[in-house]
């Protein structure tokens, strides 16, 4: 997971996010959305005020009604019952052949302006035309807004306030309650069907994580990451999913030698069997290696948790609700009872 904004160039997000940013005439080239077209939320007559978790009052003189949001957070949101007041967002959202990414869940990208659909990019003439009432993302590191590109977070900032969510180093109950508050002070209603029923499947699949565990012991789990150069194994210590799948019982392999931020242990190909472990999560974003490509690699081939198939993908960037991460759940769940000792 990543460490702050200034470091990550040396972070496995770092590396599996390059490529480079588009231009800007491309960047405009794909806009196409009338802002107009957009019906805005009403707002209440007054007052609103949120603590993010940087400690900041965030305040308006009535309900933020255009949200512009890293993908993950809107769909997150989306989740929890907002709909017409996120306008914008920025991060992966289309993939290369058109097809929405896992990432914005029910988010239906096609209402929204796509301020950046990669690490780095971010048009603030896109963000500056949609007049945005707030922006909202996750924050890895104090004061480090996941997507907020450093060099233009000047220009984007001042033109409105700005929720940040604390995504590490906390179990990942914690930003998912977090990001609820905040959906509920846009005037969502916690206590709708599809909110209750989402969190009644995120507690049985919680469970069923348990019972995995107890059904099948001694079932050694890695976090990883694959870069052509690089095989990142992630810390359940920092890793918000990752620490509560520990809180849930599950054995995660802890890295050793860590990189700034304690995220992960970078290895090289050549080391990737440091760890034993018997149930393989792999990153499945599309800046990852996934087991096509890594089949190409003779040392992943070596793995004994490769060998036995025992493979389950990843989402090592979670989308924080209740609806996001009740399947994440079950999955583990699955994966684990499914495994059997190999390491």
């Amino acid at each position: 997971m990543p460490e702050s904004l200034s470091a990550r160039r040396l972070t496995r997000r770092g590396l599996l996010a390059a490529g480079g940013a588009a231009t800007l005439a491309a960047l405009l080239a794909g806009c196409g959305k009338d802002d107009d077209a957009k019906p805005a939320a009403g707002n209440t007559g007054g007052p609103w005020s949120f603590t993010d978790d940087r400690t900041k009052k965030v305040e308006a003189a009535a309900r933020p009604a255009r949200v512009v949001a890293f993908t993950g957070v809107a769909a997150a949101l989306v989740d929890f019952g907002l709909d017409k007041q996120i306008v914008g967002v920025f991060g992966e959202t289309k993939r290369a052949d058109g097809t929405t990414d896992p990432q914005a869940g029910d988010l239906n990208v096609e209402s929204v302006e796509i301020l950046g659909n990669v690490w780095g990019e971010f048009s603030v003439e896109k963000y500056a035309a949609l007049r945005p009432e707030l922006l909202v993302t996750h924050m890895y590191d104090p004061d480090a807004l996941w997507y907020v590109p450093d060099e233009s977070k000047d220009k984007i900032l001042p033109l409105a306030p700005s929720v940040a969510i604390t995504t590490a180093r906390v179990p990942m109950t914690k930003p998912i309650e977090r990001y609820a508050a905040l959906a509920e002070s846009l005037g969502a209603d916690l206590s709708a069907k599809k909110v209750t029923d989402a969190k009644t499947r995120f507690d049985a699949a919680a469970e069923s994580v348990r019972q995995a565990v107890k059904a099948n012991p001694g079932i050694k789990v890695m976090a990883c990451s694959g870069s052509p150069d690089l095989f990142y194994v992630s810390n359940p210590k920092v890793s918000t999913d990752l620490m509560y799948f520990a809180e849930l019982g599950v054995d995660i392999v802890v890295p050793t030698k860590l990189e700034s931020g304690d995220y992960f242990e970078a290895l090289s190909w050549e080391n990737t069997g440091k760890f034993p472990a018997d149930l393989i999560l792999l990153d499945n974003r599309s800046t990852a290696l996934q087991p096509k490509d890594l089949a190409a690699k003779p040392t992943w081939g070596q793995l004994p948790a490769v060998k036995a198939n025992q493979v389950t993908p990843w989402d090592a960037v979670p989308r924080f609700s209740y609806a996001g991460a009740a399947p994440l759940l079950e999955n583990l769940a699955t994966a684990i009872k499914n495994a059997k000792k190999v390491s």
